[in-house]
């Protein structure tokens, strides 16, 4: 065989491993990714109405899946599953999913929000927390309303037991607040502002530094499977927090259209009770969450065996983290 044949040869097998490089590159490259909207992320709703996922992963011919959650409680029942890659949740619902065993990662804040408080109607003589012992209270179980609670009533002297919980989704408790089926309700916005608006329901026990951060995760599987694309939904993610900082208005009309809520809703969760102006989990990320944690192990919700301070270290990962400002 003479060199020039062995060259053609060396360079027909180079050119057969690259390609089969390449397919398996294609093979692993997932044709959907499947993220949550949610009325609690307002960031989420903006990037679904602007359609810059779908811009951002058109030339690889992937495709963006939206699906909706309700809740914190959902969002982690969903990448449980796996039905959903990236979803949202309050950072402590993100830290208790984690110490019961969600395989998830804590990748980003998309809000600073004071989204829960404790309600009750315009007529009711509620006034205090400690109001509250043998009163039905409606509560979505998972989610940061619940853990607000929890802390509430620790504050007061009480527990679960001195009260009658009713669990319901979050818009499901406020249709039963205002009805009448219950006393209080656990509230989150933007239903909370709504019953204010609508029903004048009143907030009775507001704590602003016990709402935690609104966290973005990711399945740990598929983090570790494509850190690449983490990076790049994270990239957008980023991108129009900034724009909704910088738009309030078009982040308004992304709220609206998504949730046909009146403007003045809507206004009353992103304009008193929501901030955006950082992104990164950082130190006051990492101390909020850790607080709800500890105030949960005392209350007893979790056991106190578990190690709060490790289990957060196991959830928040930051190595996919675009630059922040």
């Amino acid at each position: 065989m003479n060199l020039l044949s062995r060259r053609s040869l060396l360079a027909l097998a180079l050119a057969l491993a690259v390609g089969v490089g390449s397919v398996a590159q294609a093979a692993d490259q997932p044709k959907e990714l499947r993220i949550d909207w949610a009325t609690y992320n307002p960031v989420s709703m903006l990037i679904k109405d602007k359609g810059w996922l779908e811009k951002e992963f058109a030339k690889d011919g992937t495709s963006i899946r939206w699906v909706q959650t309700l809740g914190s409680n959902k969002a982690l029942e969903f990448l449980n599953a796996g039905s959903i890659d990236f979803g949202s949740t309050a950072g402590s619902a993100a830290l208790v999913g984690r110490i019961n065993g969600n395989p998830i990662r804590a990748i980003y804040v998309y809000s600073k929000p004071e989204w829960t408080a404790l309600v009750t109607r315009k007529d009711s003589p509620i006034r205090t927390v400690a109001e509250l012992k043998g009163k039905r209270v409606a509560v979505t179980r998972g989610t940061d309303p619940h853990i607000f609670l929890v802390r509430a009533l620790q504050k007061a002297g009480l527990t679960e037991k001195d009260i009658q919980p009713v669990l319901l989704q979050h818009p499901d408790g406020a249709t039963a607040l205002i009805r009448g089926d219950v006393d209080a309700w656990a509230g989150l916005d933007p239903m909370m502002a709504q019953t204010e608006i609508r029903d004048g329901a009143r907030l009775f026990y507001r704590d602003a530094d016990a709402n935690t951060y609104g966290i973005l995760n990711v399945r740990e599987e598929f983090a570790k499977d494509h850190p690449d694309l983490v990076k790049r939904v994270l990239t957008v993610y980023e991108a129009a927090r900034k724009y909704a900082v910088a738009h309030p208005d078009e982040l308004e009309a992304s709220f609206i259209a998504a949730t046909k809520l009146p403007k003045d809703v809507v206004e009353k969760q992103l304009r008193e009770r929501t901030d955006l102006s950082n992104g990164k989990i950082g130190k006051p990320q990492r101390d909020s969450i850790l607080a709800a944690g500890l105030a949960l192990q005392e209350a007893g919700v979790l056991k106190k065996d578990v190690d709060v301070a490790k289990a957060l270290d196991q959830l928040v990962d930051d190595q996919y983290a675009p630059a922040t400002n």
